[in-house]
């Protein structure tokens, strides 16, 4: 797969994600794709407990796609993922083989209070 194949495909597995398309939204992983969450030291390995463990999630979510970038085999999506409207910006790290996620690691982020030390040099993000 090229590029902009790959750019498509990532296109198709965000916008099933936000669909709560459990099935199309694993089409883009590998049978035996593993999937890390560093934060919980949670592994899960294949592409259908992959998919069981997301669809056993009770919270209802929704995803907005911030950017993706990448190229070749290496690709990184920055998005915010609301579980039952509480916003947690996350970051997925997609490697592909042979045009399927082999591994994929998420990192989430909770929101938190703005510094008053930075306050004179920041502005808000809408």
């Amino acid at each position: 797969m090229d590029d902009r194949e790959i750019l498509a495909a990532l296109d198709r597995h965000w916008a099933a994600s936000d669909a709560s398309d459990f099935e199309a939204e694993h089409q883009i992983y590998r049978e035996d794709a593993v999937l890390d969450y560093p934060q919980s030291g949670e592994r899960i390995r294949g592409r259908r407990n992959i998919q069981s463990s997301r669809a056993a999630q009770p919270n209802r979510k929704r995803f907005t796609v911030r950017r993706i970038i990448g190229a070749g085999d290496l690709w990184v999506t920055e998005y915010v993922l609301a579980y039952d409207g509480r916003p947690s910006y996350t970051v997925s790290i997609m490697e592909f083989l042979d045009g399927k996620v082999a591994r994929e690691t998420q990192y989430f982020g909770e929101p938190f209070e703005p510094g008053l030390s930075r306050a004179q040099w920041a502005e808000r993000i809408p």
